[in-house]
This record gives C-alpha cells, sequence and structure tokens, in this order.
C-alpha cells in the first residue's frame, strides 16, 4: 500500500448470481481481504457479495458508504477523506466494473481531482463481452446507455443510430430496463432496415447466457426470452 495516501481500488462483481470466483480473478479476492471500507450502491447486495467472496471477512468491521440517488452530494465528496490518511477504499459496482454505466464514476473523478492512486481490477463488463461475442466491427464502436422511454423518439433514436452504424462503420450498443427488452426487441424489428444486424446478449456470464447476432429479417422470425434479464442491444449496419 501507499505510504502516503490510499488508492482507490476499483472492484468489479458478478453479473448475476455466479459464484463470484467462477467469474473473478483471484486478486479481486486479495484486495478485498485487505479492505475494510467500501463505497457502494445497496449495502445489502455489497455485504453479501463480500461475504460470498471472502466468508471469513469480519462484517461488522466495515464501513460502508452508499453510493445511491439519495446520497447527499456534499457527503460523497468527503468519502474519499480516509485516503489522505493513507486509508484504501473499494469501489464496488452493483454488477460488472465500477465506473461504466455506473454512479461510480463520479468518484473515480474526485479520486484524480485529489490525486489519489485510481486502480482497477480486472472483471466482467457486459458492454466488452456483449462486443467481442457479436462479430461487429470491434475497432470502431459506441456505448449509447438508454434509449427514450417514448416510442416516437425511440425509434427516431434506432433509427440514427443504424446510420450512424452505417456511415461511420461504427457498432452502436445500448441497454434497455430488462421489463423493457421486449417493447424495445418489437421496435428494432419494425424500424430496422432488413438488412441490419443487431446482436442481443442477455444474462451474459450465466448459465442461461444467450448471444445471437442476425440481420432484422431473421430476427422477425426469433422469439428470444428477454423479460426482465439483463440485456445488451448492438447495431450494426453495413
Amino acid at each position: 500500500m501507499d505510504n502516503e495516501k490510499g488508492k482507490l481500488f476499483l472492484i468489479p462483481t458478478t453479473l448475476g448470481d455466479n459464484e463470484p470466483l467462477e467469474v473473478l480473478p483471484i486478486s479481486v479476492k486479495k484486495v478485498i481481504e485487505e479492505l475494510d471500507c467500501f463505497i457502494v450502491e445497496n449495502e445489502k447486495t455489497a455485504r453479501r457479495f463480500i461475504k460470498r467472496i471472502t466468508p471469513r471477512k469480519s462484517q461488522p468491521s466495515l464501513t460502508i458508504l452508499k453510493l445511491d440517488k439519495y446520497a447527499d452530494q456534499l457527503e460523497v465528496r468527503t468519502y474519499l477523506d480516509a485516503c489522505e490518511t493513507g486509508v484504501s477504499i473499494g469501489l464496488l459496482s452493483e454488477a460488472g466494473v465500477p465506473a461504466i454505466a455506473d454512479p461510480g464514476a463520479e468518484i473515480v473523478k474526485l479520486a484524480h481531482e485529489k490525486n489519489i492512486k485510481v486502480v482497477p481490477l480486472v472483471g466482467p463488463s457486459s458492454i466488452i463481452l456483449a462486443m467481442m461475442a457479436s462479430g461487429f466491427n470491434g475497432q470502431n464502436f459506441v456505448f449509447n446507455g438508454y434509449l427514450p422511454i417514448d416510442t416516437a423518439e425511440r425509434k427516431a433514436a434506432i433509427k440514427r443510430l443504424e446510420r450512424l452504424s452505417k456511415e461511420k462503420n461504427q457498432s452502436q450498443i445500448f441497454i434497455e430496463t430488462p421489463y423493457r427488452n421486449d417493447k424495445m426487441f418489437a421496435d428494432l424489428k419494425s424500424t430496422l432496415t432488413p438488412t441490419a444486424k443487431v446482436c442481443i446478449a442477455c444474462n451474459i456470464t450465466l448459465a442461461d447466457e444467450y448471444i445471437r447476432t442476425l440481420e432484422i429479417k431473421d430476427w422477425k422470425k426469433e422469439n428470444p426470452e428477454l423479460h426482465k434479464k439483463p440485456t445488451i442491444f448492438i447495431i450494426h449496419k453495413d
């Protein structure tokens, strides 16, 4: 550990109910064993994850700092104060890697402002794993987050992503709230041109993982079960 300042460790978690060491390297376990202070979205799920990966770690001794939509922003600015005294802190994502489609990005930004060393640890990113498995252009891709909820706006966004993909040879990645996956899938089939390709990557790393890339004309014959399952969508138009 740094004798002057503590470090901020970016600690990945599983994407679902996996055994942690099936998808995470032993280095993650070793770092968690060394830390007693964690910044998390949800205390209950964070403690459960920590207990699963390090069963002997004392739960009462942990300091848990919550980073959710209710967190006071002035208080959040103090979350890395312990690093100034040489104490290292772990930033835990709710699923996957911290700071990617994740509120932890503001903590990482704060660490850089305070000249605190940021240490990213290896772990599963659903965005990268889906892109790896899509068969699309891995040299040029964009993550767009969530598309609009309004149907007309969402369809306009889908058309725009298809146009950008063709113009730039750029894979367009986005996500949806799991209970709206079926509606998103229906809008993709009704909006994209027949030869546009779409990759659907669902429940990545889990036992029922589903990853498939087809043209829209072929997707119209398929009906994968996506409801309430974390899913990555990728559009690519040649």
